[in-house]
């Protein structure tokens, strides 16, 4: 049955191959770019697949030389060729079920990222910018964009919290398991004795929705306009164009003052609020299926330490999948790849015991 699915994926990529190739499909670029990201998604899966079908045809012409042929060397060629298979034909299955598993509806869209300093006074708010800065320099990285939603400040240049969106394909699917409590243990730059201290900040991640795919009731929210502020007049726009929203039914506060357009500010400050309302309700329907999700790869919850960063160590500790990594310097730096394949591995693999 699954083999008869994947025969019908592998023909559709192959229509829809034939189809860009036909000149008459260049006079309409829409229509081609939509043949184009149709076809990007189904490649990954019939790669797979025929890399899963070629293994087994590989084995199956081994065995026949094996059952017929008389000569040692081919003999020998053979039963290499036969190992050979055998041996990469496990992981090429696995990988093709990875593929096939459920796909997150969300994993196509931008993110949404808002710090808090957490515990550790003004060394937590420093901790919090050090965050800032390495997602905002793993979005560069990757070609993505980082808009700045709202931004309060401290005087030694900590962040005390942060809203902020990484706008590029696929963004939310990498980040989304970056949800909870970061903590960091240093040196702070005002400890004069050189004692090591113990700080934390808080890491939300949220897909960024719209009122198309969350309806806000714009009964119930309050909207306010006033004067952007910021420690030391960083990013202070003076007119009055910043924008609060208040969903007045839960006392969800969103505040946008980036912008210089009072309508951007609000368009974007609506649009955070719409996915905290989602992620609130998505939440709630997870607790309510906790011990279904109990071994999954973290809930997201605020309240989740998930990571440590020890700087006299040089290391990086992820504690959901037991992952140290000591290039510290490189991964403040936005080198996350790692890191986060290790998240993306992990999760695939626990997704893929409970289907079994």
């Amino acid at each position: 049955m699954m083999d008869e699915k994947l025969s019908q994926i592998e023909e559709k990529y192959e229509k829809l191959q034939a189809r860009m190739a036909d000149p008459a499909t260049y006079a309409d670029p829409g229509q081609y770019a939509a043949l184009a990201k149709e076809q990007k998604e189904l490649e990954p899966v019939v790669a797979a697949w025929r890399k899963v079908k070629g293994l087994h045809a590989s084995i199956a012409e081994a065995e026949g030389l094996l059952g017929e042929e008389s000569d040692p060397e081919l003999r020998a060629l053979a039963q290499e060729e036969l190992e050979s298979a055998r041996a990469a034909l496990p992981e090429a299955e696995t990988a093709l079920k990875a593929l096939l598993l459920p796909k997150d509806p969300n994993d196509s869209r931008n993110v949404i990222i808002e710090l808090r300093g957490g515990v550790g006074g003004e060394e937590s708010a420093l901790f919090a910018a050090s965050l800032y800065r390495m997602y905002s320099m793993y979005a560069e990285r990757r070609g993505w964009q980082v808009r700045l939603a709202n931004m309060n400040d401290t005087d030694l240049g900590g962040i005390k919290e942060a809203s902020f969106i990484i706008e590029g394909e696929g963004a939310y699917s990498r980040l989304k398991f970056e949800s909870g409590v970061h903590r960091v243990q240093r040196v702070p730059e005002t400890e004069t004795q050189g004692r090591v201290h113990t700080s934390t900040a808080t890491v939300a991640v949220l897909p960024e929705l719209d009122e198309v795919d969350f309806k806000l009731d714009m009964s119930q929210i309050r909207i306010d306009v006033f004067r952007s502020s910021g420690a030391g007049g960083q990013k202070v726009n003076k007119t009055e164009t910043a924008i609060r929203v208040t969903h007045i039914p839960t006392n969800t506060v969103v505040e946008c003052q980036d912008e210089r357009s009072q309508y951007k500010n609000k368009a974007r400050a609506l649009s955070i609020l719409a996915s905290r309302l989602a992620e609130a309700e998505r939440q709630k329907q997870a607790d309510e299926r906790a011990d279904t999700r109990r071994h999954q790869i973290g809930t997201g919850m605020r309240n989740e330490r998930i990571r440590t960063y020890n700087f006299p160590q040089g290391r990086v500790t992820d504690h959901r999948i037991g992952l140290t990594l000591y290039k510290i310097d490189s991964i403040m730096n936005g080198d996350l790849d790692e890191l986060i394949d290790a998240l993306i591995t992990a999760d695939q693999a626990e997704r893929l015991r409970q289907e079994g």
